[in-house]
């Protein structure tokens, strides 16, 4: 069944998707109701046109500026800088930020060619004065990638009268100490607080 195979192939290109998993969409939406069906694949289809990144924040949005952007209840006065789109969700889903996004588009990997001129620091820099932001966060994943950018945009910053915070590692909440790593446990002991 080529129809099925090639179906199969699509979805299993998708990220945390293998073979087995795309074979179980496959037959879930061969036995799914037509109309089903039909809407799943004019919204995939539909997706690139209808969505696309904000003018001001690199976020993804359906209008531009997107929701934060153009929000008169978001704190101007900070910036959260975030790798990629998608973090900015992650971070709304917490609803304990309420400041604005810079979306890198990507983190500093010189093994993978990518270096600071990839990234949209001169409009980070450029926003943050036009806005009069006191504080930028960066909030890059703790790799090596994301420390490097992490201190590259600390080191353009500087100079520039705004505090230049980072957001906080260690162990996750209900996370086992036995199961921590070294790297984990030494950036929870570093970023430990008063109680």
């Amino acid at each position: 069944m080529k129809a099925l195979e090639d179906l199969v192939g699509l979805l299993s290109r998708l990220p945390g998707i293998g073979r087995k998993s795309a074979a179980r969409i496959a037959f879930h939406l061969l036995k799914a109701d037509g109309q089903y069906a039909a809407v799943l694949a004019e919204r995939i289809g539909g997706l690139r046109e209808r969505v696309r990144f904000c003018s001001r924040c690199g976020s993804y949005t359906e209008e531009d500026p997107c929701e934060v952007c153009s929000s008169p209840s978001r704190d101007r006065s900070i910036i959260c800088v975030v790798e990629q789109p998608q973090d900015v969700l992650t971070i709304e889903a917490s609803r304990e930020y309420h400041g604005l996004y810079h979306v890198l588009g990507g983190l500093i990997s010189p093994l993978d060619g990518i270096g600071p001129e990839a990234l949209k620091l001169d409009r980070l820099v450029d926003r943050a004065r036009e806005l009069g932001a006191k504080e930028v966060v960066l909030a890059t994943n703790p790799t090596v990638e994301g420390d490097t950018t992490a201190l590259y945009v600390k080191r353009v910053l500087e100079g520039s009268g705004m505090q230049v915070t980072r957001l906080a590692t260690g162990i996750p909440v209900g996370g086992d100490l036995e199961y921590a790593d070294r790297l984990t446990l030494a950036r929870s002991f570093r970023g430990r607080t008063a109680l």
